[in-house]
């Protein structure tokens, strides 16, 4: 008696096992997507509403910049850049104040979604400014800018650029051209005085400028290369009120330039400093700098001599020039032993010279005992 067989055909499956899998097998392979479709939305959505959020605060922004009497101008406004990004374009960006006013060609500024405090800033130029009497016009080949906050106000701001050109008319004398190979500009919060004297690291550097107005009196056309270290302090009080009241603010809060490193060559002439810069009650620079040179004493013997001598006439200018020209070159500064050189000794170029202390005072330069004739300091506004 033959037992029943049970399932298919011979060879067959089992029913209720099929090749294709149940429904719930099917369902689970499309959940991956589902949930990615899922958090593409939520990031659509997330992105438009912050987008929203960006446009109402810079609107806000503006309106109290004018209610300030500021005026700002964001041509063609547009923010974009989703998915990852903000980018607020402007095809020109424009400033207006009582006192000042400027313009500037396309201007992009970007942020990351996830690290929104730190702007990225391209513009393209030419910029044009308007102070008074003054105009001035500056070209560029490129210039980027970055600013880094946190809550607890900016952490970095730089600012490089390339190819540089610039004309200023309205001056005495005008007008007055100027080029720049290369400018880095940077800031930071100084590390232990920010919060108590709201000073402020300043980092420059200028490479190949040019100045042709200043060759007649430095002897050469060479361009010249420009370092500055200096901290500025009670510089967290700046605001974009008037340039005039900004600085009387920061003169009437003990404010001053802390200059830690001034490096300056223009073919065999140099010149290292440091000192402090501040302004009097007469709004004139004041201050005192250690200087030491390499070829400028030519340049300023001849003109205190020149005056001194006037006064005494005949043999006595020679006298007294020769007597200033030596005093007036100082003597080489020896380095410590075990210490660099600091770029004093260059094959083929003349030491670096001490001179006397530089002095401005009174709306006068005075270096050592010795008055510079025919330069007075005017007000800076």
């Amino acid at each position: 008696m033959e037992r029943p067989t049970h399932g298919g055909p011979a060879g067959g499956t089992p029913q209720g096992k099929g090749t294709g899998g149940g429904p719930g097998l099917r369902l689970g392979l499309f959940a991956p997507f589902a949930l990615l479709v899922l958090l593409a939305l939520a990031w659509s959505a997330g992105w438009f509403w912050l987008r929203g959020k960006a446009e109402a605060e810079i609107d806000g922004w503006l309106s109290r910049e004018a209610r300030a009497g500021r005026q700002w101008t964001c041509a063609d406004r547009a923010l974009t850049g989703f998915p990852f990004r903000f980018e607020l374009r402007c095809t020109s960006l424009g400033f207006a104040r009582s006192d000042v006013r400027f313009t500037t060609g396309p201007l992009v500024a970007v942020a990351q979604v996830y690290q929104p405090r730190h702007v990225i800033l391209e513009a393209t130029g030419p910029f044009r400014v308007q102070q008074g009497d003054l105009d001035g016009n500056v070209t560029w080949s490129q210039l980027e800018a970055s600013l880094h906050v946190t809550g607890d106000g900016f952490q970095r701001a730089s600012l490089v650029a390339d190819g540089l050109k610039g004309r200023v008319t309205g001056a005495d004398p005008s007008p007055i051209d100027f080029t720049v190979g290369h400018l880095e500009l940077h800031a930071r919060p100084t590390p232990g005085r920010f919060a108590t004297d709201g000073a402020v690291d300043l980092s420059a550097r200028v490479q190949r400028a040019g100045l042709p107005l200043l060759d007649p009196v430095l002897g050469g056309t060479e361009p010249a290369d420009i370092a500055l270290d200096a901290t500025v302090t009670r510089a967290t009080g700046f605001r974009t009120r008037p340039l005039a009241q900004e600085l009387e603010r920061w003169r009437e809060a003990g404010g001053a330039v802390e200059i830690a490193s001034l490096a300056a060559e223009k073919g065999s002439r140099r010149l290292r400093a440091q000192g402090l810069l501040a302004l009097d009650d007469q709004h004139r620079p004041t201050g005192q700098f250690d200087v030491r040179t390499a070829g400028l004493e030519q340049v300023i013997a001849p003109l205190i001599s020149e005056q001194i001598g006037a006064r005494l006439g005949g043999d006595g200018a020679a006298l007294i020039g020769n007597i200033v020209g030596q005093f007036l070159g100082g003597r080489r500064k020896e380095p410590a032993p075990g210490q660099a050189q600091d770029g004093q000794d260059r094959p083929g170029e003349p030491p670096l010279k001490v001179l006397p202390t530089v002095r401005l005072t009174g709306g006068r330069v005075i270096v050592g005992p010795f008055a510079v004739p025919n330069v007075r300091l005017q007000p800076v506004y």
